[in-house]
Parts: structure tokens; C-alpha cells; sequence
């Protein structure tokens, strides 16, 4: 049984022509190997030099077929992919025709097109919605394309649970851990530091303003003193096109803030192993897999109540902030650096237990229902 998976997924090619795409779709979709016989990814290619999070597929019968690499704010951006849409369709079109199923991953720009295509297939597929599903301020393309999904039949895999929520959408946890992780997981939180010691923090996304980073830094250097003295040190991971000013920001802190820019999936998991709390202020998410990837590893959530983040991270997990100012996280961090050693191990432990629904296994097992 063959798959067709349409996304905007960046890929790579490297120096030696091998193909590389976005770690964590990559490790998805090398998942899907266990209900599929054989998957084609229609994906984009760009130019440049692969980041260090991507990686190869594992096995040879996963097949890669480029798009043009289309999308970004400008309007000139948007023109162009309404101009790649007959090239785009031609693609979806050939592949979709070849499989026995489909699953199209949106919010994307092309999905403003290739939505109304697969609607009028006749092939079996499902969509996958990655993105917040109750974004109030979301773009039009991703209004449209959610007001599609829930005007077709087909079956939407969605972040959370909403009580207004239409029959054929089904609440997904977004997959991101093997059963290997969640044991190294648990191992690197038996043996962490203890915050008696010295607490360390991380923030790992894109280096925007969206994302929280402006929040998070700025609330650690209001942070007090008598605060400020349980830190140990701060870990940044990602990239953007203002981390000269970030790193200027932190520039003579009193705690290390380390920029690390763009890590291996291996070596972010190395991070959030010794990390006691992820921070991630973000202004709109489905639910990001950072965070579940951390509290994989004991380390305690300090993160926006938006979307479905709220949905499963809770008191016993984690710090949800009621709102998105800076005068909020510094109470919220001091918060969770004042939490004594019992009460931060019950936390960790928590969050062990909380993150097994969002194992590779679990999804293969859950999506099962799509497929009958």
C-alpha cells in the first residue's frame, strides 16, 4: 500500500547529492513505514546549505519528488505560489494517481489550491492540521483552508479538543518520540542535576519575536536578585534573522545565556537532558513538539496558554502564563526557581508520564482509526 504525502516540508540536497528535510516530519514519516508499504513525500526543495536539524530518510522506499521552494509574507511571495500552482497540481496529481492514500499537511500556501484538488479526488486520504486550530487572527489563506477542512468529509487529524469541533476532525497528539527517546528520557532525568545546584532553563524555536524570545529574555534581566542567584545558566537554541540583537541583549548577564543557534536533533535532546524547564512564550501554536520533546526528559514546561498547549500541560506539569507580558513571566520564573526539590521531582515525573501519548507508537496506533 502506497502513500502520497503533499506538504510544504523543507528539503535539502547535500554536497554529495544525498536528500535531507526537516528532522522532526522526517522522523514522522520514517514512522509511517510501519502501516505503509511505501511512501512518496511531495515536498519543497530549496537551495542552500542544509541546517543542522535535517536528516535522511531511513529507508529507500520513501521516496522524495520536489516542489519549487514557494511561500514567505511578501506579496511577492504570495504571487508566486498562485504562479506554481499548475506545476504544483501537476506533481500532486501524478502522485496522488499512483497511491492507494493521501495526506495533505496544512496550514501552507499551497493548500489554497491543492485542498480543492484532493477534495475532488476519488483516492482515500486524510488532512493533517499542524497549525492552531482555533487561531482567531490567523491568516486568510489558513482561514480558508480550515474552512475547507471542515466543509469536506475526509478525515483532519487537529491539535486538542474543541467541543464545537466538526465529526470528521479527530484530536491527534503531533508525534515526536521513540520509544528509545522516552527511555533515555527517563534515564537523564534520574541522574540530572539537582536545582539545589543550579537551575538551568532553555528555549529552543525560532529566534522572533512570535515566538517569546523578546518576553524571555527580557523577564530574566528583571529578574531580582535574590531570584536571579538560583540560575545557573540559560540555553538558546535556534536561529533568526535578529540574533546579533538578542545576543547583544544578553551581552554581560550576570547568568550565561548560551546561543547556540541551530542544533542536531541529538544535540537538542542533549540539552533539554540537563535543562530543568523549557521556556516558550509563543504567541500562536497548534502544540509544539519542543515541548513534549523536553518534558520527554523531566524538564518542566513554562509556556503560553494558546491553542492546545493548555490542554496537556497543567499544574501538575508545568506553569501555564495567563498572559504574554514580561511583569507575568518574571513571577512566573521566580515561581518555578523558588519550587523546592520534592515538589520539581513530582513535576518531572508528571511530565514523564504525560508525554508517552506522543510516542511514534502511540500515533501508528491512533491513526489506525483514520485508515479503517
Amino acid at each position: 500500500m502506497t502513500l502520497t504525502i503533499i506538504s510544504h516540508t523543507e528539503h535539502y540536497k547535500t554536497a554529495n547529492g544525498q536528500i535531507v528535510g526537516f528532522g522532526p516530519t522526517v522522523m514522522e514519516i520514517n514512522s509511517l513505514l510501519k502501516l505503509f508499504d511505501r511512501i512518496v513525500h511531495v515536498a519543497m526543495l530549496h537551495d542552500g546549505t542544509p541546517p543542522a536539524h535535517a536528516m535522511a530518510y531511513q529507508d529507500q522506499r520513501i521516496e522524495f519528488r520536489p516542489l519549487p521552494a514557494i511561500g514567505g509574507l511578501k506579496m511577492t511571495d504570495k504571487l508566486r505560489v498562485l504562479g506554481q500552482a499548475p506545476e504544483v497540481l501537476r506533481q500532486v496529481k501524478k502522485a496522488v494517481a499512483e497511491s492507494d492514500w493521501f495526506q495533505f499537511r496544512a496550514p501552507t500556501g499551497i493548500g489554497v489550491y491543492v485542498i480543492p484538488y484532493l477534495m475532488c479526488t476519488q483516492k482515500s486520504g486524510w488532512f493533517k492540521y499542524a497549525g492552531n486550530w482555533k487561531q482567531e487572527a490567523a491568516p486568510l489563506s489558513y482561514r480558508f483552508q480550515r474552512w475547507l477542512l471542515m466543509h469536506q468529509k475526509r478525515k483532519v487529524t487537529i491539535n486538542g479538543h474543541w467541543p464545537d469541533q466538526p465529526s470528521q476532525c479527530l484530536t491527534f497528539e503531533n508525534p515526536c518520540l521513540t520509544e528509545t527517546e522516552l527511555e533515555k528520557g527517563v534515564a537523564a532525568f534520574q541522574t540530572k542535576k539537582p536545582i539545589t545546584e543550579g537551575v538551568v532553563l532553555c528555549f529552543v524555536g525560532r529566534l522572533e519575536e512570535a515566538k517569546g524570545v523578546d518576553v524571555f529574555l527580557n523577564a530574566l534581566k528583571k529578574l531580582p536578585d535574590s531570584i536571579l542567584k538560583k540560575l545557573d545558566q540559560v540555553h538558546v537554541v535556534g536561529t533568526g534573522p535578529e540574533i546579533a540583537r538578542y545576543e547583544n541583549l544578553m551581552a554581560g548577564f550576570n547568568i550565561p545565556v548560551l546561543f547556540h543557534g541551530l542544533l542536531s536533533r541529538v544535540d537538542v535532546h542533549n540539552i533539554y537532558a540537563k535543562s530543568h524547564g523549557i521556556v516558550l512564550p509563543t504567541q500562536s501554536e497548534g502544540f509544539p513538539k519542543v515541548i513534549s520533546e523536553a518534558m520527554a526528559y523531566g524538564c518542566v514546561p513554562i509556556v503560553s496558554s494558546v491553542s492546545a498547549i493548555g490542554q496537556y500541560v497543567t499544574v501538575d506539569t508545568g506553569f501555564l502564563l495567563d498572559d504574554l507580558k514580561i511583569e507575568t513571566l518574571v513571577k512566573t520564573l521566580s515561581s518555578f526557581l523558588d519550587l523546592t526539590t520534592e515538589t520539581y521531582q513530582n513535576m518531572g515525573k508528571q511530565c514523564l508520564d504525560g508525554v508517552k501519548k506522543f510516542s511514534y507508537a502511540s500515533y501508528g496506533e491512533h491513526l489506525k482509526e483514520v485508515l479503517l
